[in-house]
């Protein structure tokens, strides 16, 4: 059964919310709501769906989310079912107020509060998006990222492809680690939908990862035969992308974990304010600039970068830390660095 209509069937169990014909007086709902009903508030709470839905813990109490109660039957009567709150690319909101509303107009990003599968495999497959809204299409999204069954698993070692017949966890190893004894130690690669993936791997690995690096689609427009993700995203569908997996990527981090994110100079800064919004602007820690041979891109109109760029986060600045790494004259040489004197030091993100 959907959301709304395990919502529907509790309220009408007053009798006060529904009419002669037996609907369900949306408006007064919102108006209890609005004014923390207690009678209102009991009955989401005896259901377990609406309680998780419409109540957050706040240091082991309960408190009711007005505000999404409220915009969740709002919207339903204006849109229906949609999957987005938005028909045209653009919204004129205030508040999450339509014109017919409200007075008042704002122009807004669109799709922020969506969730975008990203599931095309080849380019030329040009594949149609879907943007689910958090509100309006909670369980499609929860059916999304649901965690999935990975199948066809084997095994890679030195004397080549063996059959799978269970994880490794190192007890030892996860102690240096300063991890649970039972999680996983193998080295997994995962072949599929990366947000996916990310929410089938969440319960074994949320809060053990100490540096995810990520090499995004840069969405340059361009396509190439190698690429096996869409690389000309519209702009606003690309940010919801990077914004849907960032955050799950954060929940994977440490509370002294990293996280490095590839891209170039066409979305740099707005990827940038997105990960300041999820990780704090606080925990940026630096821009670092890759260079490269500009080899195919000598023909630009303009410019020919030669260089791409990492944008470093930390999970949280109060923990987080380099350690030394020294490089000794007989490294110096194999990395082509200058020979003064003494030894260098650099950073490592990893003890």
């Amino acid at each position: 059964m959907k959301l709304y209509d395990k919502l529907e069937e509790q309220l009408k169990k007053e009798n006060n919310f529904i009419t002669d014909s037996k609907e369900l007086k949306k408006w007064l709902v919102i108006n209890k709501a609005q004014n923390f009903d207690v009678r209102l508030i009991e009955l989401l709470l005896d259901n377990k769906e609406l309680k998780e839905k419409f109540f957050i813990e706040i240091k082991g109490s309960l408190v009711f989310n007005q505000n999404l109660f409220v915009q969740f039957l709002e919207q339903k009567n204006y849109m229906n079912d949609s999957y987005t709150q938005y028909k045209n690319k653009v919204g004129l909101t205030i508040n999450g107020k339509y014109l017919k509303q409200r007075n008042e107009i704002a122009l807004v990003w669109p799709f922020k509060d969506c969730i975008l599968e990203g599931g095309q495999s080849r380019e030329e497959d040009k594949r149609e998006e879907i943007f689910f809204n958090e509100i309006l299409a909670q369980d499609e999204i929860t059916q999304l990222l649901e965690p999935k069954v990975l199948t066809n698993a084997k095994i890679f070692d030195k004397d080549g492809e063996h059959k799978f017949k269970g994880f490794t966890r190192d007890a030892e190893l996860n102690k240096k680690r300063g991890l649970p004894e039972n999680t996983i130690t193998d080295n997994l690669i995962i072949k599929g939908n990366n947000l996916l993936a990310l929410h089938s791997l969440k319960k074994e690995f949320a809060g053990k990862v100490k540096l995810i690096y990520i090499d995004p689609p840069y969405n340059t427009g361009g396509s190439a035969e190698t690429f096996t993700y869409n690389n000309s995203f519209k702009h606003s569908t690309w940010l919801t992308f990077m914004k849907n997996r960032l955050n799950i990527a954060k929940s994977f981090l440490t509370k002294d974990g990293f996280i490095a994110i590839a891209i170039d100079h066409i979305e740099l800064f707005y990827l940038g304010m997105v990960a300041d919004e999820i990780f704090g602007r606080k925990n940026r820690i630096g821009l670092i600039s890759v260079v490269h041979k500009p080899e195919g891109r000598q023909f630009a109109n303009f410019f020919s970068p030669s260089n791409e760029f990492m944008l470093i986060y930390v999970k949280n600045k109060n923990f987080a830390k380099f350690e030394n790494v020294i490089i000794d004259k007989e490294k110096k040489k194999k990395f082509n660095l200058n020979d003064n004197d003494g030894n260098y030091k650099l950073k490592n993100f990893i003890k």
